[in-house]
């Protein structure tokens, strides 16, 4: 067997223990530059939103410019697979949510591991899924929904975005509680999903309610029932699935922002009291109020609540998706 000459391993060894000194002495100025949020979805969907949403705020909390790139694929992994590999110095930073670093690591085989290649920042905001069709499904509740996806007997496509996220999951289980059977239609991300929902190229979704609460408010969409355990703030007039007698069906999408492993501390905390900041300014709520984000309360906006809140939704989703045998596609 070959082995590495001892110059070799050396001169890597010294190169890495390089980088870190290097990263850990920018720490006491940190910022002095840019800095870039990965957004793992594309331009216009509920993520991106909420991304701009924070990022001249944030810019007036950190003192320097926050810009926004979007890098999609693969149901948010190669986005997030970015941000995984960038140098731990504070000037990329990731934002995701539940598919993104708890449950792509249950229906992929990733390149980076959830947990342990990123270091957690702060709780964003959360909003459920909602069961969301074009106008011209005929059916105006759950019960008339479950009815005529049996009638179509398999003809009925619901849009899903990549495939394996938390809509997708409350899906399936939705078919079985329902024996009904539709196909999944992926999609790169939730925008152009709403486009083919207005467009009637696609029949339904179980998508982010955020993203979808404007157009069921004016009427281009139809929203049948919410999937929590009680009705949504923003639209309590939808029932949940619970009261439809579907049982035990929950599902949403949290929202938190990450950095890689490695990065320093001082720059984690610089972060935080940065989104604080942020989620604080009353305009920046508003906005998400619009939206239907629920920002999270201040004693849950730090790297704890975030690293509970994902050590949760493992332990819940990952047995699930493992017995439903659920792949991402």
């Amino acid at each position: 067997m070959r082995t590495i000459p001892h110059t070799f391993a050396a001169a890597a060894i010294f190169a890495s223990f390089q980088v870190a000194i290097s990263v850990a002495a920018s720490a006491d100025s940190y910022p002095v530059r840019s800095i870039t949020m990965i957004v793992p979805y594309p331009a216009g969907g509920p993520t991106d939103t909420i991304a701009r949403i924070m990022a001249d705020p944030l810019k007036a909390a950190l003192g320097q410019s926050v810009i926004v790139e979007t890098v999609t694929g693969a149901g948010g992994s190669i986005g997030t697979g970015r941000v995984a590999r960038a140098t731990p110095d504070g000037y990329t930073i990731g934002i995701g949510h539940n598919q993104t670093h708890v449950i792509n690591a249950a229906t992929q085989n990733l390149p980076y591991d959830v947990v342990r290649d990123f270091e957690p920042v702060t709780l964003l905001a959360d909003t459920p899924v909602w069961i969301v069709a074009r106008p011209g499904v005929p059916a105006k509740d759950t019960k008339e929904f479950v009815a005529w996806l049996k009638q179509m007997d398999g003809k009925a496509t619901m849009g899903a975005v990549g495939r394996g996220g938390p809509g997708d999951i409350a899906a399936v289980f939705f078919q079985r509680q329902t024996s009904t059977k539709f196909p999944f239609v992926p999609y790169r991300g939730g925008a152009p999903l709403l486009q083919d929902l207005l467009g009637n190229q696609v029949d339904f979704t179980f998508g982010q309610a955020a993203t979808y609460l404007p157009y069921v408010r004016n009427g281009q969409l139809k929203a049948f029932a919410v999937t929590m355990p009680k009705r949504w703030w923003a639209a309590p007039e939808v029932p949940t699935l619970d009261e439809d007698g579907i049982k035990g069906i929950y599902s949403s999408f949290w929202h938190g922002i990450w950095v890689p492993k490695g990065t320093p501390q001082p720059i984690i905390e610089a972060l935080n009291r940065a989104f604080k900041l942020t989620l604080a300014d009353d305009g920046v709520r508003q906005r998400f109020k619009d939206i239907g984000q629920e920002i999270f309360p201040v004693e849950q906006q730090n790297p704890k609540a975030l690293m509970e809140q994902q050590r949760v939704e493992i332990e819940r989703w990952w047995p699930i998706i493992k017995e439903a045998g659920i792949k991402s596609e």
